[in-house]
């Protein structure tokens, strides 16, 4: 089985390059896409139609509903099924997405957390209730582990609050003696190369046929279901269409909003990929529509 992963950011045509070459390498596609994975987060998320799919298996997305839990762990079992079923059904593997962080985590490799007990997790609950006094309590016992992460970031807080109750050690001492293992070897990345002026053009193109496309009303509809709660209801596209809802910005600005707010995700992609990911093949889209080297 050969994997290969496109990491290209935002609107470079990952997707259309992705099914074009599973055609013709015998793949299934993994979405590496924390917004695709949701349910009904259809035109937000830029997600492939069923049509645009083209008959081409892809894992990760519509996998759970918007008021699910998602994380770096459930993308890694989500790994572990796609890479079952292109065993069990000789396929290659593509990956292809923006969220770089599930690759890295991936590729260097995560530790085995085990899932907390009722009991310790009710513990952990009450401490979060005052997340301040919970920031203080795992800062004075392992400040080495929490040295950067903030006060206010209540997942990371969380997460190092349930290691120590559930193991009975300090997060330090757990990862010291929990390393991580790697998920995924022998992947090949690629990455889609456009000018910037280039690049945000097509972000504008992609943000006007979102609006065309109803993004307002898919908005509406996940409001009314799921109310602003959920984190993504706080990613772009949808946040910035929330303003627009709430008298805040004009079509215009929404627009313009949109498409500033992607092109800045852009620039965050492009400076992850470069500074985590080692031995990218970087061309452009041309380039990988006709090589033969798949």
């Amino acid at each position: 089985m050969k994997q290969i992963a496109i990491i290209a950011p935002t609107a470079s045509g990952k997707t259309a390059l992705s099914i074009d070459i599973a055609h013709k390498t015998n793949s299934i596609i993994l979405s590496l896409d924390s917004l695709a994975v949701y349910k009904e987060i259809d035109i937000a998320s830029a997600k492939p139609t069923q049509k645009e799919r083209d008959g081409i298996i892809h894992f990760g997305i519509d996998e759970i509903y918007p008021d699910e839990h998602f994380d770096v762990m459930d993308f890694i079992e989500l790994y572990k099924k796609t890479y079952n079923y292109a065993a069990e059904h000789n396929k290659n593997i593509i990956i292809v997405g923006g969220t770089g962080f599930y690759l890295k985590a991936m590729i260097d490799g995560i530790s085995y957390i085990p899932p907390i007990s009722t009991a310790n997790q009710i513990i952990v609950n009450n401490q979060l209730e005052d997340l301040s006094s919970a920031y203080t309590f795992i800062n004075n016992i392992d400040p080495t582990y929490m040295k950067d992460i903030a006060s206010t970031d209540k997942y990371r807080i969380e997460k190092a609050l349930s290691i120590y109750m559930q193991t009975n050690q300090i997060p330090t001492e757990y990862f010291l003696n929990n390393p991580p293992t790697p998920i995924i070897k022998d992947i090949q990345l690629y990455d889609i190369h456009w000018g910037t002026d280039i690049l945000r053009k097509r972000i504008a193109m992609r943000t006007q046929i979102m609006i065309d496309d109803g993004i307002i009303d898919e908005t509406i509809y996940l409001e009314q279901k799921y109310t602003r709660k959920p984190n993504c209801m706080n990613t772009i596209g949808i946040s910035e269409t929330l303003e627009y809802l709430d008298g805040k910005l004009s079509k215009k600005q929404l627009i313009e909003r949109i498409s500033t707010n992607t092109a800045r995700l852009a620039k965050r992609q492009r400076t992850f990929n470069k500074g985590q990911f080692q031995n990218i093949i970087k061309k452009d889209l041309a380039y990988f529509r006709n090589t033969h080297k798949w």
